[in-house]
């Protein structure tokens, strides 16, 4: 039967003395101090957890591995909130030339308000649901140029679909896609127009944009993203470069790095992104357990997808 938790709050300064009492070195105690008033000790706990030892039956145990320092678990710390921006960075690029993709070819193909007929989505689609969403967004929006269609134009909270995917979240970007019709049969293949343009295949493209809207969820709520196993995964590549050995596991870091490099080639900009990345995992990535952590391979920069 699961117990009631009774641990009291400590002090900073108790904190430090727990995990000194653990084995932890501590090389400068008010640097540490600084740090834990700054960061706290439940958060940076995720980057000294891999310094703990387990016992015989391979259970973590509160113990220190020896050397372990404050210093390494904040080093740590410090790679990891730089890997959050660059990723952001990446995914931000990649959404807004999602949202181009998917505005040219359905304005284009359909009309400026192609996305309020639901004749242009996929039978299964809750077209109805999803844009009553997103009027909803259009009507609370404080953009400017929602402001001015709306005092300018009949029919607000309809815009046309090239204002609407602009106060559009990654999320909704990725149902929009989603909703997509793609039938060969018919002729109708607006995913396949738009993943074109990634060099990839739609059914992968919807897949991933999923993917991204959970990882840059992860990334906004400033979590961890070293050493985290995905608790929502990418579906399994059948092309060799993209399963193991070459690539050892889809459930960790390297593999939406990866994702990540493929779809920026695209946008034109994507070579200083990985040469940004690659520095970083150069300079902190150094030891080959934390390379395991994030599911790289020990060859990572001569990876098909990356070089």
């Amino acid at each position: 039967m699961p117990e009631l938790y009774n641990k009291p709050a400590l002090t900073f300064e108790q904190q430090l003395q727990k995990l000194e009492a653990y084995g932890m070195v501590i090389e400068n105690q008010e640097a540490a101090l600084k740090q834990l008033s700054s960061i706290s000790y439940y958060r940076l706990s995720g980057y000294w957890y891999p310094f703990k030892l387990r016992d015989e039956q391979g259970n973590v145990t509160s113990q220190f591995e020896e050397g372990a320092s404050f210093d390494q678990a904040l080093e740590l710390y410090e790679f990891d909130r730089q890997l959050r921006s660059l990723v952001l960075d990446a995914i931000e690029r990649i959404e807004v030339a999602i949202r181009t993709q998917i505005t040219y070819h359905m304005a284009h193909t359909y009309g400026a308000f192609a996305h309020a007929d639901h004749r242009n989505f996929h039978p299964g689609f809750k077209h109805a649901e999803w844009l009553s969403k997103l009027e909803g967004e259009v009507s609370r929006s404080s953009d400017e140029f929602i402001r001015h269609f709306k005092i300018k134009y009949s029919g607000f909270p309809a815009v046309p679909v090239w204002m609407l995917t602009e106060v559009m979240s990654l999320g909704a970007l990725s149902f929009f896609y989603k909703g997509l019709q793609n039938n060969q049969k018919s002729g109708v293949e607006d995913k396949k127009a738009v993943a074109q343009h990634f060099n990839i295949h739609h059914k992968r493209l919807g897949n991933w944009l999923h993917i991204l809207t959970y990882i840059r969820n992860i990334c906004a709520h400033h979590s961890r993203l070293w050493n985290r196993t995905l608790a929502i995964r990418p579906d399994q590549n059948k092309a060799v470069e993209w399963l193991s050995p070459v690539t050892p596991r889809n459930d960790r870091m390297f593999y939406i790095l990866l994702m990540l490099r493929h779809l920026l080639r695209a946008t034109g900009n994507g070579d200083i992104w990985a040469d940004d990345v690659a520095t970083l995992l150069e300079k902190n990535i150094t030891v080959k357990r934390w390379r395991a952590a994030m599911g790289m391979p020990e060859n990572w920069k001569g990876h098909p997808v990356w070089r």
